[in-house]
């Protein structure tokens, strides 16, 4: 029996992935959206080399990984009978990680988050009613809790009905953990909340840079338009993907709900900029609240603007409200699981900045080889002649 993992060819996913075969031997079951098995195993490797050399990475693909090639927003995925009725006699459990992030279309937020997750819950509900279910989690995110501002907030008083959402992305992420708990009640079922995912603690390499970006732009500014002992609640991805896999594979989890964040032990403004100054060489930055109308009406101009300056003011437009809103996610359910806290963002944020400009916010991602194709064509012809 295998874990089903959407989302696997994401950032977030690509960690939960990682973890599950270097430190579980359960099969998995991947859903890819591609026309071939080859493309699908290019998108893999493309998420996945950030996590493994490319032998190792074969020899995982060649042993442990099933791809199913379909599409999240599909009726059964788009998949043929076969395949679906294959994806539910074999799936042991579900982690759903898949999501459109794109904050400023509601439409697609629509189609991904809500038409997806419903499909996927639809599998799980099937999964369970023909021969029991082990898990499912549901990959969420602290947005769910709406306007905030000067809060520390627990797990089970995130949501409220009454409180505005900041965007579609919110708001979508909200009803998706709704229809997890109203449809398959008698599934063990874990919703994890992630908090702002930015880098990696051990390494400086990124595939995922829209947070760098913005970032990037704001390091940059002599005069920060925000209050420098606000905490901005920033968590690694390694820490993250960690905490996913090791509470899913628990035989029971302490929970139903984690905020995977720095909570208290978030840093402030003034932190992040002095142990940025001090890394980097440069002057720290003035701190001047009362720009902050000024500046997020200029923000919002340039990000009509084209260029890489309009495309870092568009960033900044997106992600302002949850830099400002000064609010964490207590995270002590999962320092309690895992032992650990995860780390400051100070520690790795300097490493991760000098990486991301140096290569124009773009993972230098290495091609498939080419004598690999030729293996990977066999591999799959003799596994359609054994079916």
């Amino acid at each position: 029996m295998a874990i089903f993992v959407t989302g696997s060819t994401g950032y977030i996913g690509s960690y939960i992935v990682a973890g599950l075969l270097t430190g579980h031997r359960e099969p998995l079951n991947l859903l890819v959206r591609a026309k071939t098995q080859q493309e699908a195993r290019e998108r893999l490797w493309q998420s996945l080399q950030l996590h493994f050399a490319f032998p190792e990475f074969h020899d995982h693909l060649r042993g442990r990984v099933r791809i199913f090639l379909g599409d999240l927003t599909g009726e059964r995925f788009g998949l043929s009978g076969d395949d679906y009725h294959d994806l539910v006699d074999t799936t042991d459990s579900l982690i759903h990680c898949a999501a459109s992030l794109n904050r400023k279309s509601e439409k697609q937020c629509l189609n991904v988050n809500l038409r997806g997750s419903l499909e996927v819950i639809q599998l799980a509900r099937r999964a369970q009613d023909r021969h029991g279910l082990r898990r499912y989690s549901h990959v969420s995110t602290v947005a769910v809790a709406g306007h905030r501002q000067n809060e520390v907030v627990q797990e089970d008083a995130s949501i409220d009905w009454a409180r505005s959402d900041y965007d579609p992305y919110a708001r979508t992420k909200k009803f998706c953990e709704h229809m997890v708990a109203q449809l398959i009640p008698d599934v063990p079922r874990t919703i994890f909340r992630p908090a702002i995912v930015l880098g990696d603690s051990r390494r400086p390499e990124t595939t995922q840079f829209d947070m760098v970006r913005a970032f990037s732009v704001l390091s940059s500014l002599p005069v920060l338009p925000l209050r420098p002992n606000d905490r901005i609640d920033i968590v690694p991805a390694d820490y993250v993907g960690k905490a996913i896999v090791a509470i899913h594979q628990k035989d029971q989890a302490a929970h139903r709900i984690y905020h995977l964040s720095s909570g208290t032990g978030s840093q402030t403004y003034r932190e992040l900029t002095d142990a940025l100054a001090q890394a980097g060489g440069w002057r720290r930055p003035l701190y001047w609240p009362g720009l902050g109308g000024p500046f997020s009406s200029t923000v919002n101009w340039l990000a009509r603007r084209s260029g890489s300056l309009g495309r870092g003011a568009a960033l900044l437009k997106v992600f302002w409200p949850y830099l400002v809103w000064n609010t964490v996610f207590d995270n002590s359910r999962v320092v309690a699981e895992l032992g650990e806290a995860p780390a400051k963002f100070s520690a790795y944020a300097y490493p991760l900045l000098q990486f991301s400009r140096k290569n124009g916010f773009r993972y230098p991602a290495q091609p498939w080889p080419a004598g690999a194709v030729a293996d990977a064509a066999a591999q799959g012809a003799a596994g359609s002649a054994g079916a």
